[in-house]
């Protein structure tokens, strides 16, 4: 997946405040990661100022998109580099970043033609979104292809 952007400032706060070891916020991620019940078989994060890195191996495509955004979608992190081995790969989602009045509706509208399949994007971000309207600006959202 390579290099994937996001804004430093938005996200969930897991870190504390005045913490800048970067093993201790690799920790707090892992953490995240882990307390999320993300699927992988082997991850490895490493943090160099505001840039994660995550390697290891995970079974499908969409557990490392998983990963890479619920690691991202945290207040500090600017930058995530997914190096995360895929055992079967298949295309990659595309990925939105929510902007203000944005709604999945509308997200959904402008991706698959069709407001009301908004709940394919829900689904697709679970479970780091817990309901389909607390979505926020700067959010990074995947939006997979419809399947047939």
């Amino acid at each position: 997946m390579g290099l994937m952007s996001f804004f430093k400032g938005v996200g969930e706060k897991i870190f504390p405040s005045a913490e800048k070891e970067p093993e201790v916020k690799a920790a707090a991620l892992l953490a995240h990661v882990q307390g999320l019940a993300l699927p992988f078989k082997k991850l490895s994060i490493k943090v160099a100022e505001d840039i994660v890195t995550i390697e290891g191996s995970v079974a499908e495509q969409v557990d490392a998109e998983k990963i890479a955004i619920a690691v991202g979608n945290v207040e500090g992190v600017a930058s995530v580099n997914n190096l995360l081995e895929v055992e079967v790969p298949k295309e990659e989602a595309k990925f939105h970043t929510v902007e203000k009045g944005d709604t999945l509706g509308g997200i959904a509208k402008t991706f698959y033609g069709n407001a009301m399949k908004y709940p394919v994007i829900f689904e697709a971000n679970k479970p780091m979104l817990s309901n389909p309207d607390k979505i926020y600006p700067g959010q990074v959202l995947r939006i997979p292809a419809l399947e047939d």
